[in-house]
């Protein structure tokens, strides 16, 4: 079964403590979403996912597909059907879109990958996140608007067809017709695959698009509460500081 589990995780960057007894379950077929404040470890627990050697992990488990994967290099967890379209894509020099996902595709799929059925997906893909269909000939990122950066984030989604997805704040630098576009496209994927999502955000505008099953707040390193789709409007009323609100959302245990 594609299901994330994190165990008791705390790791750590230069010395300084980001993540303290992270525990999350995340199983196939289920939306999460993380809020929290800037600086808490929302972005930091998708990195420690996807094997970003910056971070040290100083105890816990986080296993996939009934794998430890703190063992695996991030070429190996991407072959288990890991998959994180970044806050920051990096731009890349002389690499076309089309180069680096046929490379990726090819190196998933072996004998099996078709050129031509390659081509016609990348084609309707594209037109479905009414994008740009020679962006995919441009080095990647390269000149690409904070808009066109998420969408192509998107596309390689399609494309690699990812089993566990995490979305790090996907709907920054979208303007209100883009967040549509992008936010429709993940329901989607979803609806299509039954990936398990983890999708971090700040703001309440993506998920008028994206119905989460759980939504989780996260301060100082650690999960305070979790709840349904309902979180977000508290959010909304009271900030981020919750002990006083009235919920009637259960706490996570």
């Amino acid at each position: 079964m594609n299901h994330l589990q994190i165990k008791n995780l705390n790791a750590e960057i230069e010395g300084k403590q980001i993540l303290k007894d992270f525990c999350l379950d995340i199983k196939e077929g289920e939306i999460h979403v993380i809020m929290g404040p800037n600086g808490t470890g929302k972005s930091t627990l998708s990195k420690i996912i996807m094997g970003n050697p910056t971070y040290t992990v100083t105890n816990g488990t986080i296993t996939y597909k009934e794998q430890n994967i703190l063992s695996l290099s991030p070429d190996q967890r991407s072959h288990l059907g890991i998959f994180l379209g970044m806050q920051l894509p990096n731009e890349i020099e002389g690499v076309t879109g089309a180069d680096f996902l046929r490379t990726a595709l090819h190196e998933k799929e072996g004998d099996s990958f078709n050129l031509m059925r390659f081509i016609k997906r990348v084609d309707e893909i594209s037109m479905q996140l009414k994008m740009d269909k020679n962006m995919i000939h441009r080095s990647i990122n390269q000149g690409f608007s904070g808009g066109e950066k998420k969408k192509n984030e998107i596309l390689q989604m399609y494309l690699l067809e990812p089993s566990f997805v995490m979305l790090d704040e996907i709907d920054s630098g979208l303007d209100v017709d883009s967040l549509k576009i992008v936010g429709e496209n993940i329901m989607k994927y979803y609806h299509e695959k039954k990936p398990a999502i983890l999708i971090i955000t700040h703001y309440q505008r993506l998920l008028d698009y994206i119905k989460p099953d759980f939504v989780h707040i996260i301060k100082e390193g650690t999960i305070i509460k979790t709840g349904d789709a309902s979180l977000v409007k508290e959010i909304e009323k009271n900030g981020f500081d919750l002990q006083d609100s009235e919920s009637t959302v259960k706490e996570e245990v």
